[in-house]
């Protein structure tokens, strides 16, 4: 199969046109059947190219799958930001933050990935990441402590907490084909099984109600 004409072209605009292609068939991929299990080979296939030609804009997979990872974070922040700006007081943060996420499971897969995927890629790769990582978790954070009346630092502890539970959450909650074989023939397993939203609310009631009471008193050291 040949190659769409502005895949062969060397204008920026029609670079740019490929690095979307090859990230769209990622995210296609991975909403499927799970970012664990894509291949680079099939990310290739999807977009329609070779896999000699995907590498020459992202060096793995897991290079595709950081650059989806900091779309889907900044993603998350908008979202947040809208529904925090559009609630009533801090009773409004839990929801918007947990809402949000399970919204987004795209999001929750690679967040519960991300460590593996930062074995397998460039230094640059790795720091254009963390960067936005960093700077829109900083920035989610300061939107929930203003919602919240928290500290910024208290925010941005809330928002890597809500993370964090995603990330561990998801994938017990979205179970592989073999586990939810076997939750559907032995219930009782299954009950174990926490759900996805209302036990990340509760984690996250409790994480918040728990932050000013952990602020250092004035007049002690």
């Amino acid at each position: 199969m040949s190659e769409p004409e502005f895949l062969r072209a060397r204008r920026p605009e029609h670079k740019q046109q490929r690095r979307e292609a090859i990230l769209a068939a990622a995210r296609e991929l991975a909403l499927r059947s799970g970012v664990r299990t894509v291949s680079l080979r099939a990310v290739a296939a999807a977009a329609g190219l070779a896999k000699s030609n995907v590498v020459r804009y992202f060096g793995t997979r897991e290079e595709i799958y950081l650059e989806l990872a900091a779309e889907e974070w900044q993603g998350w922040k908008q979202a947040v930001t809208e529904r925090l700006r559009a609630s009533d007081g801090p009773g409004g943060v839990v929801d918007a933050l947990a809402e949000t996420l399970e919204e987004r499971p795209l999001l929750c897969d690679l967040l519960g990935y991300a460590a593996a995927l930062e074995h397998n890629v460039s230094l640059d790769a790795a720091r254009a990441f963390k960067v936005v990582l960093l700077d829109v978790g900083a920035e989610i954070g300061a939107e929930v402590a203003r919602a919240g009346e928290l500290t910024d630092g208290e925010g941005l502890e809330l928002v890597g907490t809500a993370s964090a539970l995603a990330a561990f959450l998801y994938p017990t909650a979205h179970p592989p084909p073999v586990l939810a074989e076997l939750y559907a023939q032995e219930p009782w397993i299954a009950a174990a099984r926490p759900p996805f939203l209302p036990t990340l609310k509760r984690a996250l009631t409790a994480f918040l109600a728990g932050l000013p009471t952990l602020r250092p008193r004035q007049g002690t050291d």
